[in-house]
Parts: structure tokens; C-alpha cells; sequence
């Protein structure tokens, strides 16, 4: 193997370490599998990754990455269900947690896999899957992505003990009617955003352009802040059904902030756009004058 294997290999370690001690923190005091003494949300970790495994196969086989973001959205979409079905409590919360989640990884895997199709591959991959561990690597950080975005839903859906409304207390409402406002504001960034950018690039005019109208005026990555914003809110509304050590469950608007802003997101395509229009006068204005992800300027 050589440096970068070696790399991969570190990596595909650390992302089951991190994986299963989440597992193990959010299980304790959670519901299990109805017969069996097994944490619902440890099932849920291990199908997160053994979906990731499965499909890894045959994509390393034939060389392509084009279900790559089509298995990342059936696998929120199974998790989700698997847990919903399994935790036999069916409270109003868990049924909003459950269509929230369902809603957001059917719009996105379908967004994303039509634009690799109309792409015909993903720049990300095409040195990667030449190493079989490599490659491994990306579906077994797909399989974390899954569990840590996931952890503040599965954390509710597999603790939740209140099963009607009228169980709800004001602490639940304000956090139920708070957390869906910053949701929906969130989701109403993500998909206005990608719609916009898509109109844009489909027009001729625009050709060789970067693009600043729009969302895209007042942060160079809303799509990326709408992505954030909506599982905050999603934290929000399972705040109240956390204690003790499944408070690890907030982790989830956490990592998904510093994904997305120092891993796959926003450096990759700040260096993208950097060496394709760095340098002309107005995209280097464009660059001072509108924030990298919060639609907020702060002074400095």
C-alpha cells in the first residue's frame, strides 16, 4: 500500500470508532428492540454503514460513484423508518421528526443524482476509486455522515416517552413550533438556493459566470447555510426528549456545521472558484462583500 492507502486505512478506523462510541452514548437509556435487550439506535448505526458496504461492492467493481448520493438518501430514508417502526411509539413529534427527515433526503438524493447523471461522474472520485481502500473510505465516511446527522432524530425517536399531546408541556410546544420555524426556513434556503443556481447555469448567457443573484447575494453558500439551519431546527424539536448522556444527540447541527464548512463543502468549492474567476475585479468585489456562509456581514 502506499501513503495514501495508508491514510485511508487510519481514517476507515477512526469513522468506526467515532461511529460505535456514539452508538453506545446515545443508546444508553434508550428503547430497544421489542424481545431483545439490543439499542434501537445501535441497529440503526450498523444498517447506516451496512448499506455503505453492500453497494460499495459492485460500485468498486464497475468504477463509479453515480449511486454514491442516491445510497446516502435510501439510507436516511431506511434508518429513519427502521427506527420510527421499531421504537412502537407513534407521538406527534416522532411522526414530524420522521416526514421532516423523509422530506429533505428524498429532495436531496434526487437533486443530487440527477446532477451526476447530467454530469456523467464526480470530480471527487475519479483518482479515489482507482484504490479499493480508498473508495471504502468515502462509503464508510457516507455511512458516519448518515449516523452523526441523524443522531438529535434517532436520539428522540428511540427516547421520546411522551406519546400524545397531552403529554406536552410548554418546554415541548415552544421547542416543537421553534424548531420546525427554523427548519423550514433552513429547507426553504437549501432548495430556493439549488433552484436558483440551477436556473442559472442552464442559461446560456451565463456561461463562464459565477453566480451572485439571488440567495447567492447575500451568502456565497446559501445551500450550504439552508443544510445547517434545517437540522438545527431538527435539534430543536428533539431537545426536549434528551438527558443524561443522550444529550450527544445535539451533535448533529454541530458536525453538520463543521462539515460543511471545513471538509466537503465550502473549501472545496471556495478553491474551485478561486481558480477559475480569482483575480477578475469582480468576482475578487463579489468576495468582499458577501459573507462565505451566514447571510450576515459582521463587522470586523
Amino acid at each position: 500500500m502506499n501513503k495514501d492507502d495508508w491514510k485511508a486505512l487510519g481514517t476507515n478506523i477512526i469513522v468506526i470508532i467515532i461511529a460505535a462510541g456514539l452508538a453506545y452514548a446515545i443508546s444508553l437509556g434508550g428503547k430497544t428492540i421489542s424481545g431483545t435487550n439490543f439499542p434501537i439506535y445501535a441497529l440503526a448505526v450498523i444498517i447506516a454503514f451496512g448499506i455503505q458496504w453492500i453497494v460499495f461492492i459492485p460500485s468498486y467493481i464497475y468504477k463509479t460513484e453515480k449511486y454514491y448520493d442516491l445510497t446516502g438518501s435510501a439510507t436516511y430514508t431506511t434508518v429513519i423508518l427502521v427506527s420510527f417502526f421499531l421504537s412502537g411509539n407513534y407521538s406527534p413529534r416522532n411522526i414530524l421528526i420522521t416526514i421532516l427527515v423523509l422530506i429533505w433526503t428524498l429532495r436531496l438524493g434526487i437533486f443530487l443524482f440527477r446532477r451526476i447523471m447530467k454530469a456523467g461522474e464526480d470530480q471527487r472520485f475519479r483518482e479515489m476509486k482507482k484504490s479499493g481502500i480508498q473508495f471504502f473510505r468515502a462509503w464508510n465516511i457516507q455511512g458516519l455522515w448518515v449516523s452523526l446527522t441523524l443522531a438529535a432524530a434517532l436520539t428522540a425517536i428511540t427516547g421520546d416517552l411522551k406519546g400524545s399531546l397531552e403529554q406536552y408541556n410548554a418546554y415541548d410546544w415552544s421547542m416543537l413550533v421553534l424548531g420546525l420555524i427554523v427548519w423550514l426556513i433552513g429547507f426553504g434556503f437549501e432548495v430556493i438556493a439549488d433552484r436558483q443556481k440551477k436556473l442559472f447555469v442552464n442559461n446560456p448567457d451565463n456561461e463562464g459566470k459565477f453566480i451572485n443573484v439571488g440567495l447567492w447575494k447575500i451568502s456565497r453558500h446559501p445551500n450550504y447555510f439552508g443544510e445547517f439551519t434545517l437540522w438545527l431546527g431538527m435539534a430543536l424539536i428533539c431537545l426536549p426528549t434528551m438527558q443524561s448522556w443522550r444529550y450527544f444527540g445535539l451533535i448533529s447541527p454541530i458536525f453538520v456545521f463543521l462539515l460543511l464548512n471545513f471538509v466537503s463543502g465550502v473549501p472545496i468549492n471556495e478553491n474551485y472558484a478561486d481558480k477559475k474567476w480569482g483575480g477578475q475585479p469582480d468576482y475578487e468585489e463579489y468576495k468582499r462583500n458577501t459573507p462565505v456562509f451566514f447571510p450576515i456581514k459582521f463587522k470586523k
